[in-house]
């Protein structure tokens, strides 16, 4: 199995709930490592570049606003297949549809304000790790 490091962002309702401590103990039971973390409110241009694919869609303008709203969490998390454990762990986009005990089922609120963002695979996570942290910033987990 492959040692990798993904990205998350634990977003601001789940900060409001907080639940930053179940979320990453979720993280930590199920083999993945904290190996760069940081509490910030994330700037309006941030998280404009942060979610540019999505510039074209409806709902671009909520998202940003939800994502600047608050403070976030911003990590690097390491282990064996880091992006697909990850995603497991995060559980569906929509809470609603997300599998019992899942992040996203237990404090997501709806498809926008659902707890945590995950990279979606390998490559994503090496750029939007870049976006928010120094390689000097990120620990050998």
């Amino acid at each position: 199995m492959a040692m990798e490091k993904t990205f998350s962002i634990i977003k601001p309702n789940a900060m409001k709930k907080n639940c930053i401590g179940d979320i990453i103990s979720m993280f930590e039971a199920n083999g993945l490592k904290i190996a760069a973390c940081k509490i910030t409110v994330m700037s309006k241009s941030k998280a404009e570049e942060f979610y540019a694919e999505h510039k074209a869609r409806p709902f671009f303008g909520e998202l940003v606003s939800f994502m600047t709203s608050g403070p976030v969490v911003l990590m690097c998390l390491a282990g064996e297949n880091a992006v697909l454990k990850n995603r497991e762990i995060m559980g569906s986009t929509d809470p609603k549809k997300a599998n019992p005990g899942t992040i996203r089922a237990k404090f997501g609120d709806n498809v926008g304000e659902n707890a945590v963002h995950g990279s979606d695979s390998p490559a994503s996570a090496e750029r939007e790790l870049a976006l928010f942290f120094e390689k000097a910033e990120i620990c050998n987990a």
